[in-house]
């Protein structure tokens, strides 16, 4: 599956949830439920992943984590927030870089329509 497939599968579980849902939960409501959508669609996706950071020649385990990680291409961030602030986006572009990873979506479920809260990041 190449990388707008897999998210534009991601786009519409998370809508489907959304819907279901609606704004107003915790994150990890949304998580529990998305990764569930997701693992329904036969995607392979993993949530809570550890992300270490590579300082010169050590490697610092200092409690990063990845929201969702599918089909091992694609970082997932799910926030629950009243805006999305440019530190939300930093995070994101910060994991896509650590993890050598090429596109990211971060999903504000904090809103009237889900579209609103779509921003996909590549690096």
């Amino acid at each position: 599956m190449e990388l707008n497939e897999i998210t534009g599968q991601i786009i519409d579980s998370a809508i489907r949830v959304h819907r279901v849902l609606g704004p107003g939960l915790l994150e990890s409501a949304y998580e529990a439920c998305l990764l569930f959508e997701l693992k329904n669609r036969g995607m392979e996706v993993r949530n809570q992943v550890p992300l270490p950071i590579r300082y010169q020649e050590v490697v610092v385990e200092v409690g990063y984590r990845i929201d969702l990680l599918v089909e091992g291409t694609v970082i997932v961030e799910l926030k629950s927030v009243d805006t999305i602030a440019p530190i939300h986006k930093a995070q994101l572009l910060s994991y896509l870089k650590l993890s050598r990873k090429k596109v990211g979506l971060l999903i504000n479920f904090n809103v009237e329509l889900l579209k609103n809260g779509i921003t996909r990041i590549a690096n």
